[in-house]
């Protein structure tokens, strides 16, 4: 029996715009800098100021598919070494997500941590967040930490500072010839069609 919180029922939203927002973010923690860099901030209120209410679900919904395809990528690499990815991501991503009282919100961490454990099992994010009602705005903050420290992450795992953005990357154009070639769903090897979350 399908869960209603399949991937292939889910959007994936606008992965361009979270991309953008996370890997702006990512290199100004790998730079060293408190703040973004002048002109990422620029493109950035260009985006947000773009944004209607649709947009920002949109957003949200991107950011969720982000969430999903780096839980993948992380539950393939723990179970090549027989770890379970719930058991070594999930509690370092919440102890971390507490040293950030100022940008996350302690209401919002349990929230967040349901959200990648629901990702790790291979439950969409969004459609399992998307049963408790509308997005908060301290959801909303969190739901970027929480991309941003996968990324992180991932990053460290791979020994390379843009490995989860070419990983998104690749997802998406691989995603976009399966697509061209007729093969749809979510549920197939290699992931994601064109327009469904992973």
């Amino acid at each position: 029996m399908s869960s209603p919180c399949d991937p292939r029922y889910a959007p994936a939203g606008d992965v361009d715009g979270a991309l953008m927002v996370i890997d702006s973010r990512l290199r100004a923690v790998q730079d060293g800098r408190t703040g973004t860099d002048p002109e990422q901030q620029k493109l950035l209120d260009q985006l947000t100021a773009s944004l209607d209410l649709r947009g920002v679900h949109d957003l949200l919904d991107g950011a969720c598919t982000l969430v999903f395809i780096f839980m993948k990528w992380l539950r393939q690499v723990h179970e090549e070494h027989d770890r379970d990815v719930i058991e070594y991501v999930v509690p370092s991503l919440v102890v971390t997500l507490r040293m950030m009282p100022r940008s996350v919100r302690p209401e919002a961490i349990p929230t967040m941590a349901g959200l990648v454990i629901a990702a790790a099992t291979g439950l969409s994010p969004s459609l399992w967040r998307r049963q408790y009602g509308d997005w908060t705005k301290e959801e909303m903050t969190a739901l970027e930490a929480t991309a941003l420290l996968l990324a992180e992450h991932i990053n460290r795992i791979a020994g390379d500072r843009d490995f989860a953005t070419r990983l998104i990357g690749e997802t998406l154009s691989r995603a976009d010839r399966e697509a061209g070639l007729g093969f749809g769903g979510a549920g197939g090897p290699g992931g994601v069609d064109g327009r469904q979350e992973r």
